[in-house]
């Protein structure tokens, strides 16, 4: 009985690990509001400083140069120019004053569940994935912005099994290496 009541907590010792860009947001809703709230032709790089999406502070973001964003629209190759949004259009014809904000935040948790000893001896192993992504970019022309667009997903849930029919002695055949002397 002891035995039981021993193993019956022993999940509680599998492993547990986060994986999170450290940003301002919490949440997808959070990232998609701050998104949202910027208005394109009245919005300035200053203001979104003071909301957190500042690439000095928040480490989600990532500064595009000119070139970059001509890059993420290759424009000619299926898409006329004229096609593109009016935000878009504008940047890509001012040259160098045009630039951006790529933001990319992923907040994730694997969490091992199953038996703790199937697990350990490496015969079953069950990895429960939560979380969620979000993706979004602001371009500019000078300090103001001209576009925004994002997505993501918003609910992340997976589930990882390996299965290892001989446990620990599994990987041993990629250990044992040919002499190369002989």
């Amino acid at each position: 009985m002891g035995l039981a009541a021993g193993l019956a907590g022993c999940a509680a010792l599998l492993p547990r690990a986060e994986f999170a860009t450290q940003e301002t947001w919490k949440n997808y809703d959070s990232a998609k509001a701050a998104i949202d709230r910027i208005v394109p032709l009245e919005s300035r790089r200053a203001d979104l400083s003071t909301a957190g999406i500042d690439p000095g502070t928040n480490a989600a973001i990532t500064i595009l140069s000119f070139s970059d964003v001509v890059q993420r629209f290759a424009v000619g190759s299926s898409i006329r120019q004229e096609e593109l949004d009016e935000g878009i259009r504008r940047c890509l014809t001012a040259g160098k004053t045009c630039t951006g904000y790529a933001i990319n935040v992923r907040r994730t948790s694997r969490k091992r569940i199953g038996n703790f000893w199937l697990d350990s001896f490496n015969f079953h192993r069950e990895v429960d994935i939560t979380g969620w992504t979000f993706n979004a970019l602001i371009l500019f022309v000078d300090d103001v912005v001209v576009y925004t667009l994002h997505g993501g997903q918003p609910r992340l849930h997976e589930k990882e099994v390996t299965r290892n029919p001989l446990g620990p002695l599994q990987g041993w055949g990629g250990m044992v290496r040919p002499n190369p002397f002989e």
